[in-house]
């Protein structure tokens, strides 16, 4: 079965070495390191291991798993290892999702370089595979799974089991009649080409030929004027639909004389059904199709809460791999949380917890390293700065240096802005977000201070459990601070330590002392996103500016919502807002950011290394646009004159009908992959997120005993009052009357990146990884509400 892809994968010393084996050191800690025998199986897409060379082996990981390879000295753990082993003798595997990296210690350095270009090489092949080598390697993989005495064949035993593998409740005789079609050898086993034909016999599509059928007037072939029917009539492509089915025949027709003839049989017809051109996710929707000119506070911008962690708040590890995991799917504004480490460098935690330390540093190299590999449009470091005036100078120091033209320094015109700038005008710029000392012109009025005092103490409860801020003196002390920046130290720290503590539940603990004042150096790295603390809609309007910035803990960013809904639109048209999980979060679980996404905020950060439904709907949002981190937001919500209230949204809005026909599955994977013998029950679940009133879902029943072709046929119904705003999510699950049913795999898009007709949805996994050849098939229909929509 392995000839399938070993006929395309290229001869190379690299991959023939790597398929005899080699012994090298597995690392996982300080303490953890073993020697384990890794080889690459003869199917050159899989590597097994061994406790030695001969011994019993077990998978490691599939070629499709592995996301890039990097040399020793980029990998954070080797590097605390030099003294032991040769950076040189070292690599790391890095896997798609949110998998553990492999880190390898081989005995020299050309193993080493054997294993990463043997390894980069089959990457690259896997990231080039077309439709249907995914498919010879999916059906690999499972051959290999299957044949249990690696013969390279299948007895009919054999394949009974592997039908329980693939999720098949299939009748005995029924089974072996098609194991017999299919053995044209009549060897008594499956071998190559025929297990191939025993696959394609169990995954007829009776409900595509049923759907071919319909628009063929012979069954055998659909014509150009009936393709042209169907993409009108049920893909609602309207006028492009002539030039589009031209190139779908020439593109998905698999025999020459049809494409010559313009015509499309069953097999190019199911190729157009399962391709990209036939997914729900609307193709251009995948490229930069929105306006990228307005201001920055006009988009919604993938962000991450303490970027750093890769575990919970609590004893967590912090690392650099959550800043590289982080930019490289697309997140736009990271947190840094800043405290004073030894020998004057300054580290990276989550203050007064046991998570581990990392150097600033090193979190700014990755920064900068891997800032604009996903997307080139600006990259916003939240800092969260908690150090000594020597150790923000470090600061200072090494954003400069390491950075250096990619940091943002100066207004990109050099002129006193307006207005933000747009994604565009500040394409691969890296931005500071943080204090700034504040300009004399800026400065409070005393009744306007005393007004936000008042309104602080009601702030108690968000205060207690937001991020953690410097104290700050009073104004008139911050005005002898700011007039003279080269005061001495001890002075500013003496003016720090005189100010009294005016609002309440500013400190964390008691017994804080007082913080050094803001280094002017690192006030200055701050351009257009100075952080400001929100008192009130009001206060903001009256004494803050379009370049400053605040931060909600989600408590008060839901009471603001509920309060005061459409103030909080009307902020955010003119200002950038970050929302931020609450401090009592400790298992780095996540909120749901579709309600602060409703009101407008722009930075709705997520713990991104916790998966689960509200990471589906922030990737489900951010897949739209090239994945770029930035996406538009409608223009309701762009409007300084909005009365738009996400709570109680009226009209003029335009509700739709959107129905759903839930048709059937394909190859859904299993729940628990140790329980040969267990086969899925599955059932669909169509989740609506939106404004409050959108907010609802339904499912199908469920299918008994089969994961491999089941069939639903149900039609769902659903009313949409405000579509701008609404997010889809397909989820399917397996039944369990006795807990709760079982999580299969997902897909989520927003609703303006949706194609209507019938569409199939690819689905992923609780890491948002591709569950290939996973899929259900749909027909999604929606219809403008003609009477006036209701509040």
């Amino acid at each position: 079965m392995a000839y399938l892809l070993q006929g395309r994968l290229p001869v190379n010393q690299d991959l023939l070495l790597m398929q005899k084996g080699t012994l090298m050191r597995k690392v996982r800690s300080k303490s953890w390191k073993k020697l384990r025998f890794f080889r690459l199986q003869d199917d050159g897409m899989t590597v097994w291991h061994a406790r030695q060379a001969g011994g019993r082996a077990k998978p490691s990981f599939s070629i499709s798993d592995v996301d890039t390879v990097r040399e020793g000295h980029e990998s954070e753990l080797l590097r605390n290892l030099a003294e032991e082993f040769p950076l040189e003798q070292g690599f790391t595997i890095v896997f798609h999702g949110r998998r553990s990296n492999l880190d390898l210690v081989a005995n020299s350095v050309q193993e080493a370089q054997t294993w990463m270009h043997g390894l980069q090489l089959l990457v690259g092949f896997v990231t080039n595979m077309d439709q249907q080598e995914r498919l010879d390697q999916w059906l690999s993989d499972w051959f290999q799974r299957g044949d249990k005495n690696q013969d390279g064949r299948m007895s009919f035993g054999e394949v009974q089991r592997l039908l329980h593998l693939m999720n098949v409740e299939m009748d005995q005789e029924h089974a072996f009649q098609l194991f017999q079609t299919a053995d044209t050898s009549q060897s008594g086993t499956l071998e190559g080409e025929e297990f191939v034909e025993f696959y394609k016999s169990l995954t007829q599509r009776p409900e595509v030929q049923e759907l071919f059928e319909k628009f063929s007037s012979d069954g055998q072939k659909l014509t150009l004027l009936e393709f042209v029917d169907f993409l009108q009539e049920e893909q609602k492509e309207g006028e492009r639909a002539s030039d589009l089915a031209l190139e779908l025949i020439d593109r998905y027709e698999p025999s020459e004389s049809g494409k010559l003839r313009h015509v499309l049989s069953l097999d190019g017809f199911l190729g157009y059904l399962c391709s990209k051109d036939g997914d729900i996710f609307n193709p251009t929707c995948h490229s930069l199709y929105q306006d990228m000119t307005q201001p920055l506070n006009h988009y919604y911008i993938n962000s991450s809460h303490n970027t750093y962690l890769v575990g919970d708040q609590l004893c967590g590890q912090s690392s650099v791999e959550g800043y590289i995991r982080a930019l490289k799917r697309g997140c736009r504004c990271v947190e840094v949380d800043i405290w004073d480490g030894p020998s004057g460098e300054p580290i990276v935690y989550h203050g007064h917890t046991l998570t581990s330390r990392i150097p600033f540093k090193d979190v700014v190299a990755a920064i900068g390293q891997y800032a604009f590999q996903t997307s080139d449009y600006p990259v916003i470091l939240s800092l969260e700065n908690h150090c000594s005036w020597e150790q923000q100078e470090i600061i200072v120091r090494h954003l400069t240096e390491i950075l250096g033209d990619q940091l943002l320094m100066t207004a990109v015109d050099g002129q006193p802005p307006t207005q933000l700038p747009s994604p565009e005008d500040l394409r691969r710029k890296i931005l500071v977000k943080g204090k700034k000392l504040m300009l004399e012109e800026e400065e409070e009025e005393p009744e306007a201070e005393l007004e936000a005092e008042q309104e602080a103490k009601l702030d108690l409860e968000a205060q207690l459990e937001s991020e953690p801020q410097e104290l700050s003196p009073r104004s008139e002390d911050k005005k002898k601070v700011v007039m003279c920046p080269l005061l001495c130290r001890p002075l500013c720290c003496q003016i720090m330590a005189q100010a009294p503590i005016s609002k309440p539940g500013l400190l964390l603990l008691p017994k804080q002392k007082p913080k050094a004042i803001l280094c002017p150096a690192l006030s200055a790295l701050v351009v257009y996103l100075k952080a400001v603390t929100f008192y009130s809609f009001t206060h903001s309007r009256e004494h803050y500016h379009f370049y400053e910035t605040s931060s909600f803990s989600e408590t008060k960013a839901k009471s603001l919502i509920k309060e005061a809904g459409d103030e909080f639109v009307q902020h955010n048209t003119w200002q950038l807002s970050r929302v931020y999980p609450s401090g009592l979060r400790t298992d780095s679980s996540n909120y749901n950011p579709q309600e602060f996404w409703n009101a407008g905020c722009q930075m709705v950060a997520m713990n991104m290394q916790t998966a689960g439904l509200e990471m589906d709907l922030c990737d489900g949002l951010f897949r739209q646009n090239a994945g770029c981190g930035y996406v538009l937001k409608p223009d309701f919500l762009r409007d300084a004159q909005s009365s738009f209230h996400p709570e109680r949204p009226i009209s003029p809005f335009k509700a739709q009908t959107l129905i759903i026909q839930v048709i059937s599955g394909q190859q859904l994977p299993k729940v628990d992959n140790t329980k040969e013998q267990s086969i899925v029950d599955p059932l669909v679940r169509v989740e609506i997120f939106g404004v409050r009133p959108d907010i609802t879902r339904q499912e199908t029943s469920y299918v008994e005993n089969n994961g491999f072709n089941p069939y639903w046929g149900q039609t769902l119904c659903f009313r949409i009052l405000v579509p701008e705003l609404a997010l889809l999510r397909f989820v399917v699950k397996d039944y369990d009357w006795k807990s709760r049913n079982d999580f299969i795999g997902q897909y989520t898009l927003p609703w303006s990146c949706m194609q209507q007709g019938y569409r199939h949805i690819h689905l992923l996994s609780k890491d948002g990884l591709s569950l290939h050849p996973a899929s259900i098939f749909v027909h999604i229909c929606t219809q403008e509400v003609l009477e006036e929509a209701e509040s």
